[in-house]
């Protein structure tokens, strides 16, 4: 089981991943035609979607890694990689297409409802996410751990919610260079993270690195 800090820090890490102030332009525009109400309604939506999502990953992840014969080092080292990706694309503002193409936007532009595709999967709760959440979660096994992750899950799927109901006030007063700041700061908080996850996986997979 992880000590408190580590839990923090784990909340951190999992919000710059998913990133919600990243996401308002993409919310701004695929919510653009719609009532105050609806917008609303989607974002509650989108944060319960995100909170489901990464909730079953948090209890089904090891069961899907033992069926399909995977060990936590080799995942931890390809979350790390995938991570790695997505945060580079970050520090440079461009968008990700792990998460979200240009093809997929334009389709769900035409969608009645998009809280769930494409903005909870797999614009916010998308790969990164599930990757985090899952070798996290292999990191203890009693019942005080899981529901000390499902907690971090909560306050990341509330930080959602609060993000994308003030979407326009954050969009207005920020603007989209100061969303590009954020955006470029957590991606280095993402590269910082894959690292470590691509590190401790591969001291697994070759002890012969630790004698280096």
């Amino acid at each position: 089981m992880l000590n408190w800090n580590e839990y923090l820090q784990l909340s951190a890490g999992l919000i710059s991943v998913v990133n919600p102030i990243g996401a308002i332009p993409t919310f701004m525009a695929l919510t653009s035609n719609r009532t105050h109400k609806d917008k609303k309604r989607t974002a509650i939506v989108c944060s319960c979607a995100v909170f489901m999502v990464l909730q079953i990953s948090l209890l089904a992840g090891e069961p899907i890694l033992n069926f399909f014969n995977i060990g936590l080092p080799a995942f931890r080292v390809a979350g790390g990689i995938l991570i790695l990706l997505m945060g580079l694309s970050m520090l440079h503002a461009t968008l990700d297409r792990s998460r979200h193409t240009p093809e997929e936007h334009a389709e769900s532009s035409e969608k009645e409802s998009v809280a769930v595709v494409p903005l909870a999967i797999p614009l916010l709760s998308g790969p990164g996410a599930i990757s985090t959440t899952i070798v996290y979660g292999h990191m203890g096994s009693s019942w005080l751990h899981y529901l000390l992750m499902s907690s971090v899950i909560l306050s990341v799927s509330l930080a959602v919610l609060i993000a994308l109901l003030v979407a326009p006030k954050i969009s207005g007063f920020m603007g989209q260079t100061g969303i590009n700041v954020v955006t470029r700061v957590m991606g280095l908080m993402l590269t910082a993270i894959a690292v470590e996850f691509i590190a401790k996986g591969l001291l697994v997979l070759f002890p012969i690195l630790a004698g280096i």
